[in-house]
């Protein structure tokens, strides 16, 4: 019984025309079927045999079927509708920030070429496999700065992203939880739903708290770990840095209730971030992106339908 709580109409207002439409029939029928000159003064049982068609005219008459016409024209400009369909106006214009950690250990090779280094590549990927979107490129350390605002150029993303050094951070450190208030911020100023992927090779513990408490509540966050599990042998003179700490990373995704990928040596990952991202967005846009269906237009067929009657030879209504 969906359709009896939903049905409603999208311009209910215009549902005062079947008061003037009344009036009309009303008069259409009083000046057209009313006895008037000599049918006033002729009786009932001669005048049918003195009017075309007799009787026959009375059983369905043209003013019947323009009050019937007249119905379905105001219902179907009122809008009725009971369920809802995606809305033509709103494409994907869903954005994503990046933030990327740029800080000694992100140097590391255990990861090759480095960690940092692999993470552009992925970034990359990942704007492939969203071309036209807008992204958004954050980069911090002991604090978080925008590098590139929200841009659909993919290639503008590509080049600040090789270009961050942890030589030019201003400070060391790990603020991740300040990275994922700037990502929330950048995406609520531009009035759009999205997404905030969280790329970092460990996340310090202090901001496990200030994560759970200050993550962003209209926007869903990604972790995407890149960092090489403990055992993996790493070439020498590579930075020192941690392996990767797979339990401390699901507290980072559980803090901010959001998703965690862990990098791999193919394109498995990026296409598992990529199909998480959307699927959020999915869940964020199911309201926002949708509207309901004016099911008027199901009524326009019908229309033209009855409209054919009135070519028919003597279906006029007269006014008089």
């Amino acid at each position: 019984m969906r359709f009896l709580v939903d049905f409603h109409f999208l311009r209910p207002w215009l549902l005062i025309l079947f008061g003037p439409a009344a009036m009309l029939l009303w008069h259409a029928w009083k000046t057209q079927y009313s006895k008037t000159g000599m049918q006033s003064l002729i009786a009932n049982h001669l005048l049918e045999h003195l009017l075309v068609g007799g009787k026959k005219q009375e059983k369905f008459r043209p003013i019947y079927l323009l009050g019937v016409f007249w119905f379905i024209t105001i219902v179907a400009l009122a809008g009725p509708t009971w369920q809802k369909e995606p809305s033509p106006f709103t494409k994907d214009s869903a954005g994503l920030v990046i933030a990327l950690k740029v800080t000694s250990s992100m140097l590391a090779r255990d990861i090759q070429p480095s960690r940092l280094e692999r993470a552009t590549q992925k970034i990359h990927d990942l704007l492939k496999l969203r071309p036209g979107a807008k992204t958004a490129l954050i980069a911090y350390g002991g604090s978080s700065h925008v590098t590139m605002p929200l841009t659909v150029d993919a290639t503008i993303i590509d080049m600040f992203s090789q270009a961050l050094t942890p030589e030019i951070m201003p400070k060391p450190g790990d603020a991740a939880a300040e990275a994922l208030k700037l990502g929330a911020t950048i995406l609520t100023k531009a009035q759009i739903p999205g997404s905030i992927v969280l790329i970092a090779d460990q996340i310090a513990g202090d901001q496990l708290k200030i994560m759970k408490n200050s993550s962003p509540k209209t926007h869903s966050v990604h972790i995407y770990a890149i960092a090489a599990e403990k055992g993996v042998p790493v070439p020498p003179g590579s930075p020192p840095a941690p392996a990767l700490n797979l339990d401390n990373m699901k507290k980072a995704a559980d803090a901010v209730g959001g998703s965690l990928t862990i990098v791999s040596p193919d394109d498995c990952d990026v296409r598992k971030l990529a199909g998480q991202i959307q699927a959020s967005l999915s869940d964020a846009k199911q309201n926002e992106g949708e509207r309901w269906q004016d099911a008027g237009y199901l009524l326009l067929p019908l229309l033209v339908l009855l409209a054919l009657f009135f070519f028919r030879r003597g279906w006029i209504v007269v006014y008089e």
